[in-house]
């Protein structure tokens, strides 16, 4: 148990290189995301927003100590810190209502106290005794003319309060030529980061909180039990193409070369005639299966499940079976999935009678087989599920069950289970304990982590021996999304590589008998070398023998 634990989803931490793959993936849609988000900036700007005109006028601050004609023999550090406190007092007796009110009238514009108070600003000048006003409004000439009467009010109103002070004009307002704002180039580059934060941010919440199966190291975070094999996604569309055979260039009709799409667009899902890939995942399958058993001689009892509907697992069923069998061994496929049996429609034999029939003692075990070839080389039984029952748990959990299953084993080599899902209803669990091994199917981008655990928590509880995962339905060369893995941002997941190049056989090539002539040429032209090399190696001897002999 403590070899097979599971890791909580919740403890798993969250994983930099997934983020920053999906980052990358989805690269392009961050990109339109900001762009657009900046033309809707610059669009809400242009047309939305009103041009704002900025007038301003500078005063300087003025007390008894410090006079314009004598400021260097009067002004100490406390005389300007005195004429700085002075700028904040010169701004609040501006804007006094009594002071607007002047401002106003001389100005003579129709604008209430509080409309010209939101208008002017003011502010001292980097922290020196001068000090800015300036009136921000949509028509120019309105700002200009406010700034100039504040100009010629605030003085005398200045002189009037406090005594031994005043405020000089340094500068008047003239009409501004410009808007101060908006800034368009200003908006427009906030509309594209807000964008980008917007869209970058959701990727990356997504993501994080995404328990979908991505890749293989996405099983492995929450099972510790092995990856078996990883099927490719066989009914993936065809995106064209050629491949190369005996030497000739030919045009690929299938999802991977020439697999199992046939000109007329059908797809062999199982037998003989199915993709190249999936071939070996599933030769792959077998030989680990083989491995998993000390004693090839009793018959082993297999059952197939998932976590959710729709992963494939009855598919992998049909085809372990075929690979199987192409060993010429006895193999009994029965459908156990009692609720939903599916089986029986995938390759065409009778849906009952079946197993549901038999153990409602309706028939005879042998009455509930059925004989199914592909070819030469493919040969099993299969029982299918027969007529729906209304009890299939009780039924599956029944001594009959385990007495039937006890009774095939005299005969078969193999027996494989299709189970119903374990997340789905409670069948599989209790169908489970009647296998010698438990294969877990995974679908890419189907399945989630949660899934996974609380299968794998369910049949361990019951005390199936899980013997491993079969990755299902990845993506393949040509056809299968982006993905990034171990730090590496790869193009697209390239099952042919890995089943092909790496053992002689060229991609996108199904013929074993150009693989063979290529190995075979390959050796002779080894041995040529080989021998070549010893022949020159002994005449360099025999001219050193030589040249020693004359010496």
């Amino acid at each position: 148990m403590n070899e097979n634990k599971i890791i909580r989803s919740e403890d798993v931490g969250i994983d930099i290189q997934r983020v920053l793959g999906a980052l990358i993936k989805r690269a392009w849609v961050i990109i339109l995301t900001s762009v657009l988000a900046a033309l809707i900036a610059f669009g809400v700007t242009f047309y939305f927003i009103t041009p704002m005109y900025k007038s301003s006028a500078m005063f300087y601050v003025n007390n008894n100590d410090i006079s314009v004609g004598n400021v260097t023999a009067s002004i100490t550090a406390n005389d300007l810190a005195a004429a700085q406190s002075l700028v904040d007092s010169y701004i609040v007796i501006l804007k006094t209502r009594g002071t607007l009110n002047d401002v106003i009238d001389y100005a003579e514009i129709s604008k209430t106290y509080s409309e010209v108070k939101n208008m002017i600003s003011a502010e001292a000048v980097n922290s020196t005794e001068i000090f800015e006003i300036s009136v921000t409004s949509p028509d120019p000439e309105e700002a200009e003319k406010i700034a100039n009467a504040i100009a010629y009010i605030l003085p005398k109103r200045i002189g009037n309060i406090i005594e031994g002070s005043s405020a000089k004009v340094v500068d008047y307002a003239i009409v501004a030529s410009s808007p101060s704002s908006p800034s368009y180039t200003q908006n427009t580059i906030i509309g594209f980061l807000i964008g980008f934060v917007i869209s970058a941010g959701y990727i990356v919440i997504r993501e994080i909180f995404d328990l979908t199966i991505r890749t293989d190291e996405d099983i492995t975070m929450v099972c510790k039990y092995p990856i078996l094999a990883e099927v490719p996604d066989m009914k993936a569309p065809s995106k064209g193409g050629y491949y190369y055979a005996n030497g000739k260039r030919k045009k690929k009709y299938g999802a991977y070369g020439n697999s199992g799409q046939t000109k007329d667009g059908k797809v062999e899902l199982f037998g003989d005639n199915i993709s190249f890939a999936a071939a070996e995942a599933y030769k792959l399958l077998r030989t680990k299966i083989q491995f998993s058993f000390a004693d090839e001689n009793d018959c082993h009892v297999l059952c197939t499940t998932s976590a959710l509907a729709g992963e494939g697992k009855s598919l992998s069923s049909i085809n372990m079976a075929c690979s199987l069998a192409q060993l010429d061994k006895k193999v009994l496929l029965v459908d156990c999935d009692l609720r939903r049996p599916s089986i029986a429609a995938k390759i065409g034999v009778q849906k009952s009678p079946g197993l549901s029939d038999y153990l409602t003692r309706h028939v005879h075990s042998g009455d509930i087989i059925q004989e199914f070839s592909i070819g030469t080389s493919i040969k099993f039984d299969v029982v299918s599920a027969g007529r729906i029952p209304p009890n299939p748990m009780e039924l599956l959990g029944s001594t009959r069950m385990e007495k039937v299953v006890n009774k095939f084993k005299d005969v078969y080599d193999y027996i494989i289970l299709d189970l119903p899902p374990v997340e789905e209803v409670s069948d599989a669990l209790v169908a489970a304990k009647l296998a010698d091994g438990v294969l877990l199917v995974v679908r890419q981008d189907y399945c989630n982590r949660t899934a996974i655990e609380n299968a794998v928590e369910q049949l361990e509880f019951v005390s199936a021996k899980i013997l491993g995962v079969i990755f299902n339905a990845t993506y393949e060369d040509g056809i299968g999304k982006k993905y990034y893995y171990k730090g590496k941002y790869y193009g697209k997941k390239y099952y042919g590589y890995r089943y092909g190049y790496r053992y002689g056989y060229r991609s996108y090539s199904n013929s074993y008998e150009n693989s063979a002539e290529e190995a075979k040429k390959a050796a002779k032209d080894r041995i040529v070398n080989e021998e070549l090399n010893k022949l020159v190696r002994r005449r360099k001897s025999s001219d050193d023998n030589q040249n020693n002999t004359k010496v």
